[in-house]
């Protein structure tokens, strides 16, 4: 699999920021070197949602350059592309790969993934309206038609239109693409949050409100992790607006290590207090038998997550053994200006992260982006910053989902 070829910008006219990003494709496209594809098959595009009203005519516009070629993608209040961050401005990201079009289907409302016959789906990218009724409904489902289970996305986000793209453009429901067992990817979840107190089992709770906590009254475990004095829980209003909620379906999955989330670690919204019934109420059903532990938003805690699943990944895709000038190359390619060397078998990348982190929250403009090009290297990538984010059948926030596509070793 030939490195993917890919391009952002920003203008106030879409037109000109697709024409940018087209010379940047055709360039790559014309390296002599034949690092990267020349028939592309699948295309991903991700718009800010000042684009938005614009989607359809932008749609047209990828097509009539590059016919043939199958569109994903969606709306996001942040673009994401190698190393750089567009918030709050007209941009978009463009990605270009030469998948043979037998190991991948676009799928949509308008044509689901049922109806492919003949072709087995293994993995899938998933775009969705953060509107959509039965939301977790419809993501379990898109699970269950994939041979792993593994799904990986986001939902679109937009102050305007959140539209996602899949060979046309769409709202509500969900759309993306399929992929067969023959294409190899890896992906992984970063937490962006940190326990301030133990994993508990919901011993009562029903619909959003959880009573009670290893037998004990929720609000009391609140408080004593918060350290407010529980005769006074109004008091703590200023730690409670800062406090989040971390659900599991097991405590193994709820903490990887002290002090760490687990990535099948669901993070939600505490949305109330019931100081009479001594509970706590959270943006989320739950039940008894599900674990709980609350959180707050840590920079050094994302920070720290961050670099560790782009180690991974690196670790999981480098060979284990190779001579120290290709280790070197490693870092900054064979040209020594950045180009991504091919004993790293990525191809490709994608990067959804929760609208709520970005380069604000990392401590400045680009920071999140420019720690993943830092740790994972100089690789073709593009993404959003999303309203929700996907991977296997669990919807999060304040996370990232890093997928990586592979080449043979």
């Amino acid at each position: 699999m030939k490195l993917f070829a890919h391009a952002h910008a920003t203008h106030p006219d879409w037109r000109m920021a697709l024409a940018l990003s087209a010379a940047q494709i055709e360039a790559q496209r014309a390296d002599p070197g034949g690092a990267h594809i020349t028939q592309p098959t699948l295309g991903w595009v991700y718009l800010s949602d000042h684009y938005a009203p614009h989607a359809n005519e932008l749609l047209d516009e990828l097509r009539r350059r590059w016919p043939g070629v199958a569109w994903v993608g969606a709306v996001g209040v942040g673009i994401a592309a190698n190393g750089v961050e567009y918030f709050d401005e007209p941009a978009l990201a463009l990605m270009l790969s030469e998948l043979p079009r037998e190991q991948f289907r676009v799928f949509s409302g308008a044509a689901p993934l049922h109806g492919s016959a003949g072709f087995a789906a293994s993995t899938a990218l998933v775009h969705a309206d953060p509107g959509a009724t039965d939301l977790a409904e419809l993501i379990a489902e898109m699970s269950d038609r994939t041979a792993t289970g593994y799904l990986f996305g986001g939902l679109a986000s937009a102050r305007t239109q959140a539209l996602h793209i899949a060979d046309g453009v769409f709202d509500g429901g969900l759309s993306g693409v399929a992929f067969s067992r023959d294409v190899a990817l890896v992906s992984r979840v970063t937490q962006g949050c940190q326990p301030v107190g133990p994993a508990r089992l919901i011993t009562q709770g029903e619909r959003n409100i959880v009573t009670q906590l290893d037998g004990e009254a929720a609000l009391d475990c609140l408080l004593r992790d918060l350290k407010v004095d529980p005769g006074e829980p109004r008091d703590a209003l200023p730690q409670l607006r800062q406090t989040l909620v971390g659900l599991s379906d097991s405590r193994d999955d709820l903490m990887a290590r002290p002090g760490q989330f687990g990535t099948d670690t669901r993070v939600r919204h505490l949305v109330g207090i019931d100081p009479q019934q001594r509970g706590v109420a959270v943006s989320d059903s739950v039940e008894p038998g599900m674990h709980l532990a609350f959180c707050r938003r840590s920079t050094e805690a994302a920070r720290r997550d961050l670099v560790r699943i782009c180690s991974e990944i690196r670790e999981e895709l480098e060979p284990e053994a190779m001579p120290r000038e290709t280790a070197l190359a490693l870092q900054q390619g064979p040209d020594g200006h950045g180009a991504p060397h091919a004993a790293r078998r990525m191809a490709g990348a994608l990067y959804v992260s929760c609208a709520g982190r970005g380069g604000p929250h990392f401590g400045a403009p680009s920071a999140e982006l420019a720690i993943v090009r830092r740790a994972l290297g100089d690789v073709p990538l593009v993404g959003f910053f999303a309203a929700g984010e996907i991977a296997r059948h669990h919807l999060y926030g304040y996370t990232g989902v890093l997928t990586v596509f592979t080449t043979p070793a």
